[in-house]
């Protein structure tokens, strides 16, 4: 059963850059999301948390257009995705699972790719570069070939260039698979800093439960279906459980992160 905490949605003050409603999936036969809805407001960090095969990439897949669901409704930034998909797709930055950058291209040359595809001219795009990579500590390595750079280095590179056209909304697929504890804890305070101090909505998927704060929004997803949505300290309440990992146990029947 889906347990939808009071205060998942949000309020009539709070501008909604994600809304979710009715979304269904299947790979032949088999469902793979059901009858999915959620928001995300501006300024929350939301935690898409599920296990190996919850649904998490067949929805982020959805979202960003690669998937079209046979039912449910997307919007960004209240702009329908199926009605007009350029305009949608124009407010979200995208970190994708799978590496994307070109590894023979430096971190500029990359940037300078992405911005162009968003229409902006070089002065603008090269002071945005400097911009974004200056708050990822990354500013110095801008001539470096993405080839040069380790795991951690590289998904700053793609934070980075997925806030180049300045996105309502920011999505990012299990971001800090594979990579170390330091490059992981500081991939995470920093998206945390872009929707507390910059306003983004953050739809951030994982299975990793230590990259949840305490203010955090939650998701849990099991089976391609919504088990509970809300605050996390509501959710917590939902499963009578002290600590997300517990709660996840008793949500989804013992589904193993």
């Amino acid at each position: 059963m889906n347990k939808t905490a009071k205060n998942s949605k949000p309020d009539a003050t709070e501008h909604v850059a994600l809304e979710v409603t009715g979304l269904n999936f299947y790979y032949g036969a088999k469902t793979a999301l059901a009858d999915v809805g959620f928001s995300v407001a501006a300024g929350r960090f939301k935690v898409l948390l599920g296990p190996n095969g919850a649904g998490k990439t067949t929805l982020f897949s959805l979202i960003t257009r690669l998937f079209d669901s046979p039912s449910g409704l997307i919007k960004v930034n209240g702009v329908d995705l199926r009605q007009d998909s350029l305009h949608a797709l124009a407010h979200m930055g995208v970190v994708f699972q799978a590496p994307t950058l070109d590894l023979d291209l430096s971190v500029r040359q990359n940037l300078m790719y992405h911005a162009a595809l968003h229409g902006l001219g070089r002065d603008e795009a090269l002071a945005r570069i400097k911009i974004e990579l200056g708050r990822l500590d990354m500013a110095g390595r801008m001539d470096e070939r993405v080839r040069q750079l380790n795991g951690g280095h590289r998904r700053r590179v793609e934070i980075a260039r997925a806030l180049m056209h300045r996105p309502q909304l920011l999505l990012l697929d299990e971001p800090t698979v594979g990579l170390d504890v330091p490059s992981r804890r500081a991939i995470v305070e920093h998206v945390h800093a872009l929707a507390r101090d910059d306003g983004i909505a953050v739809l951030w998927a994982s299975h990793l439960i230590d990259e949840i704060s305490n203010d955090d929004d939650v998701i849990i997803l099991h089976e391609g279906r919504i088990m509970a949505d809300g605050h996390l300290g509501d959710v917590l309440k939902i499963a009578k459980a002290k600590d997300i990992g517990t709660a996840f146990d008793s949500l989804t029947g013992g589904g193993a992160l």
